[in-house]
């Protein structure tokens, strides 16, 4: 599959060029979820084969992730919740991806789209709580670039370095997400310490 993949990407490449990944990244990180790895390794191996630069993979890749992210930000601000609640499946968003993003977004405010990015079932959603929220739309963008640049790098990484061996590529990219995985569980964990102990020292403050 990954071979075939490799082919048809050369050609859709050939034609597109970088924005073809820009486009093929934008949807991944949309309504339209597919795997990501299916797109920024394969480009990643034909920078390896001097084909591309993987910089510009790289680049193409997060700067799709960023757009993608964008539209689930404006589409859930504009639409509001209760058009999501009624009509979200047709956009493939459902109740259940709603319900999970909306409550990590609740717990961890902000941050979480920086470090819901970096995690499977929640980078492609954690946008639509912020949209309903109206995040600062630059801060948003910030968090979400930061966090979809650092999966992207991952994901082309792997592919450069492993795109010969579908196999020892795939095993590197779990390496790779559990890594990830675990620097969000430990940024989640010293947010929630932070926010827990300004709020104790806030509550145990003497009132003027």
């Amino acid at each position: 599959m990954f071979h075939q993949f490799v082919l048809w990407l050369s050609t859709t490449v050939s034609q597109w060029g970088y924005p073809g990944i820009v486009v093929l990244m934008a949807i991944e990180s949309s309504f339209f979820p597919f795997p990501s790895e299916i797109v920024i390794p394969p480009a990643a191996y034909l920078a390896a084969t001097g084909s591309m630069k993987l910089s510009l993979v790289m680049l193409s890749g997060t700067v799709g992730s960023v757009l993608g992210a964008i539209c689930n930000y404006l589409l859930a601000m504009y639409l509001g919740r209760p058009f999501l609640e009624k009509y979200g499946k047709y956009l493939l968003v459902s109740n259940a991806s709603l319900v999970k993003s909306d409550a990590f977004f609740g717990r961890y405010g902000h941050v979480s789209t920086f470090i819901g990015r970096l995690l499977p079932g929640i980078r492609q959603y954690i946008s639509i709580p912020a949209g309903l929220a109206r995040m600062n739309f630059p801060l948003f963008c910030a968090a979400t670039g930061f966090g979809a640049g650092l999966w992207v790098v991952v994901l082309a990484c792997a592919g450069y370095w492993f795109g010969k061996n579908e196999e020892l590529m795939l095993n590197n990219l779990r390496r790779g997400s559990f890594l990830l995985a675990t620097i969000a569980a430990i940024l989640a964990v010293a947010y929630w310490w932070t926010k827990r102990r300004r709020n104790g020292i806030s509550a145990n403050r003497p009132s003027q």
